[in-house]
């Protein structure tokens, strides 16, 4: 890859061959791939022999990319069941790396690569890091953590298949964290929206400028993160915030990146992954792109793990592409099935909440969501800070704001507590949003 004069331009000179593609060949390339990768599945991985033999469909069925709705789902109820390493498809001898979810729910679900896996994961995490203006040579502060998760590690390797310095940062130690921007002078840095935002306010706090640093590019994902978040990063910083999406049991971060000259949404790499949207209420319908439904994945390249119509419990939307068109674009992720609220009978997302309070100018965007029972009905707290500088009225008259705005835009009642500023917890990574304290079954 060559670098351009224009730093946040799509130069075709810097593309892979697949993003240049028109729509009929990169199709002609998925069903090829996709033929491949049933098979493969199929005679390596017994559950989905079973699962195939079950449903009563063999891979010689795909004739064209529409058979696929035709093959059964992959949960994550699967993976956990075939812990620790009976979804692999090849002997351990050939599996060089292993990642697990935290387990927290569950299971961990343990995800395997063999050597291409890694090689081809790291030049898709390269790739979305291009697309969202990192370039060869630049210095790269990853605060992503390192371990069993997948951000830390695929993230160092894509860097470094771009062809930039890495900064193996990892996450927490927020002082460290701003003691090494400040003195190594990275262009970009990598870590969930949330983090940067603990960065952020730390940097202020301690009477730095956050926009005054080396920093132009943040490569952001791990957890869903609205509009609002994007412009409150990117103002008080001064740089371009764009997402990485990806999950572990597809392969991690990469599977899909977006461009920074339309900031739209992410393009999925479709030269490597099937995406589908269903109806999370009826598994069997395949919604056309632009209805709002559940992310389902196929992987068309991987090895150790092959993945077939994964269930990822994410909400969006497929849309036609823009900076690299004959890719899909995902709208930002809504929410997840599993952290979707159900209040009074209304269903919410912590999405919805952070969108709406960073539309109120005396309200921050650290905030708690809280589910309680003191009677027969379930209560909503929403726990906020305010910004810094706010009177006792403005803090009053923002909390009444926002539970008119939360009934209005969500139909549900609430309740808002303002409490100090900087006496919520704060993201070390993933950030934890809603607390149920109901009574427990």
């Amino acid at each position: 890859m060559t670098t351009t004069n224009n730093p946040n331009g799509a130069n075709p000179a810097q593309l892979d061959a697949a993003e240049l593609m028109g729509r009929d060949e990169l199709e002609a390339l998925q069903l090829s791939r996709l033929r491949h990768t049933l098979a493969w599945a199929y005679d390596r991985v017994p559950l989905y022999k079973l699962k195939f033999d079950g449903a009563g469909v063999q891979p010689s069925d795909l004739r064209e990319l529409g058979d696929l709705a035709k093959f059964p789902y992959t949960t994550k109820e699967d993976l956990r069941r075939e812990y620790p390493f009976g979804m692999f498809a090849v002997p351990q001898s050939e599996v060089v790396r292993i990642h697990a979810s935290s387990g927290t729910t569950g299971r961990p679900t343990v995800v395997g690569y063999t050597k291409n896996d890694l090689t081809m994961w790291a030049s898709l995490v390269a790739r979305s890091m291009r697309a969202s203006g990192v370039r060869p040579g630049m210095l790269v502060h990853n605060a992503y953590g390192y371990g069993l998760f997948t951000g830390g590690l695929g993230a160092h390797y894509g860097a470094e298949a771009l062809g930039t310095t890495v900064i193996p940062m990892s996450g927490g130690q927020t002082e460290k964290q701003i003691q090494l921007i400040l003195d190594f002078e990275p262009d970009a840095i990598m870590c969930t929206p949330t983090y940067l935002l603990t960065i952020m306010d730390a940097m202020a706090h301690q009477g730095i400028d956050p926009r005054a640093t080396s920093l132009k590019f943040a490569v952001c994902g791990a957890e869903p993160w609205t509009e609002e978040m994007r412009q409150e990063l990117e103002t008080g910083m001064g740089l371009d915030a764009c997402d990485i999406y990806g999950l572990s049991e597809v392969m991690g971060p990469g599977v899909a990146g977006e461009c920074v000259e339309t900031k739209d949404g992410n393009h999925v790499w479709e030269d490597h992954f099937i995406p589908e949207i269903i109806d999370p209420f009826d598994h069997a319908t395949v919604l056309p792109d632009g209805e709002k439904g559940e992310l389902v994945f196929t992987s068309l390249t991987k090895e150790a793990l092959p993945i077939i119509r994964y269930r990822t419990q994410d909400l969006s939307c497929l849309l036609p592409g823009t900076a690299r068109p004959a890719m899909r674009r995902m709208a930002r992720i809504s929410g997840r099935s599993d952290d979707m609220i159900i209040l009074r009978g209304v269903n919410m997302f912590p999405s919805q909440i952070e969108e709406i309070a960073l539309r109120i100018p005396a309200l921050s965007p650290h905030f708690q969501l809280e589910l309680t029972r003191p009677g027969r009905l379930d209560e909503l707290t929403i726990h906020i800070e305010p910004r810094e500088n706010t009177t006792a009225a403005d803090r009053a008259a923002a909390a009444a704001n926002l539970v008119a705005q939360v009934k209005a835009h969500i139909g549900s009642s609430c309740t808002v507590d303002v409490v100090e500023p900087g006496t919520l917890a704060r993201s070390n990574g993933k950030l934890r949003r809603i607390y149920d304290n109901r009574p427990k079954p």
